[in-house]
């Protein structure tokens, strides 16, 4: 459920009031400033904590409504704290730039998750360092909801270990580390989906080349170097194919968000997949046989009540540069939304009779970075009440790729 790194499978090619005359603005595409201050304003009202997610971090046109959204809650509305998925060594180097200006945003984003390293989030960092210029004394921050994560430089770092102080186990390590540090530009799972997994999984071989560095005759001295491998093991053990499913460490992610902002008393704005951000539990098409499971909205709206906001952007269809995706299957909500032919329109389901006509189990359909155009039924979520698991919908007509970073 969008926990994926790399671009989804699939063959290279050769918006949301339902219907609501009031929201649509054909002449932009997307929503027009008026109708984003309207909905900024109505999630505003007693809310700690929005989570605004996307059915896709692929899409050019779902991320500029996200990143819209938010400046106009931080603007007008107060919120200052922006809760990612990445670790928290990420974003405190990407909270270190807008709050300082450290070096560029591209920079900042060069160790960040790979659905970060674009063109858009990197001028969303400088609209916030830009922001943070004008309001010193009030500036947004960034944090992480994962903890501490390995990184590349830590592979290095032991691999300069095993070199200084046992060179004739440099190779069997090298064996080891080289295949599994793959997973922080493309991730195992999609590897494996796409048919470019070396075989054995990433977890086993950390899991023995700790054992090797542990067994060398200084390892006891070198904590510093351990401590860094076990970082690596517990990267891949927690990472979706060593986990087995796609559900992430909910309780942990969402201790993340709510220790932060009870700590700091900021409103938060969390951006994620839908499948995290929604209020309610949810159940991957790709894997069905482990029923609802619970997401880091779910247990937010738990712990805040209504003080817990969702709000979901998806889209009908799109040319992502990577696939083309077609017009969804007939009964996911995706082509219910997409009947209204405007570029983009938006639903408030928490209005009793949007509700009464929206409600009821859905499936909203998810490109990730597994996405293959042949099984597009099973690309999606199930949620049991459309109207918990979200309390606004925003749907775009036709959607265009993100542009990646170098």
């Amino acid at each position: 459920m969008q926990n994926d790194t790399a671009a989804p499978r699939g063959s290279f090619p050769s918006r949301m009031g339902l219907p609501d005359p009031q929201h649509p603005d054909p002449d932009l595409g997307l929503l027009s400033d008026a109708t984003l201050d309207e909905l900024a304003e109505k999630l505003a009202v007693a809310t700690m904590i929005v989570g605004i997610g996307e059915s896709t971090r692929f899409s050019r046109e779902t991320f500029d409504l996200r990143d819209r959204l938010f400046r106009k809650l931080v603007q007008h509305h107060g919120f200052r704290a922006l809760a990612v998925q990445d670790s928290a060594g990420v974003a405190a180097g990407l909270d270190r730039y807008v709050r300082a200006g450290e070096a560029s945003a591209e920079s900042a984003l060069d160790g960040a998750w790979r659905p970060w390293r674009t063109a858009e989030m990197a001028a969303a960092l400088e609209w916030i360092r830009a922001f943070n210029q004008e309001h010193p004394n009030d500036p947004v921050r960034i944090f992480g909801v994962k903890p501490v994560q390995a990184q590349p430089e830590d592979y290095d770092a032991v691999l300069d270990h095993v070199r200084a102080s046992a060179p004739e186990r440099l190779a069997e390590v090298t064996s080891h580390l080289d295949p599994i540090r793959t997973a922080h530009h493309t991730e195992e799972h999609v590897q494996r989906a796409r048919g470019m997994h070396p075989g054995r999984p990433f977890a086993d071989h950390a899991r023995d080349a700790l054992a090797l560095i542990r067994s060398l005759p200084d390892a006891d001295q070198d904590n510093d170097v351990l401590a860094r491998m076990r970082l690596i093991v517990d990267f891949h053990e927690h990472s979706v194919a060593g986990r087995g499913n796609f559900a992430g460490d909910a309780t942990v992610w969402a201790d993340a968000i709510s220790d932060y902002q009870r700590r700091t008393g900021l409103r938060v704005v969390y951006w994620d997949g839908i499948a995290h951000t929604s209020a309610a539990a949810v159940t991957s098409g790709l894997a069905p046989q482990h029923g609802p499971q619970p997401s880091i909205g779910s247990l937010l709206r738990k712990r805040y009540g209504t003080q817990y906001v969702s709000v979901a952007i998806g889209f009908h269809h799109g040319d992502l540069r990577v696939v083309t995706v077609p017009e969804p299957a007939g009964d996911f909500i995706d082509a219910k939304l997409g009947e209204v032919d405007l570029p983009a329109h938006w639903l408030d389901l928490r209005r009793d009779a949007v509700r009464r006509r929206w409600d009821g189990p859905a499936k909203a359909r998810v490109i990730s970075g597994v996405y293959d155009p042949s099984r597009d039924a099973a690309e999606h979520i199930a949620v049991a009440s459309l109207a918990d698991a979200f309390d606004v919908l925003i749907h775009i007509r036709k959607v265009s790729p993100v542009r990646w970073l170098p």
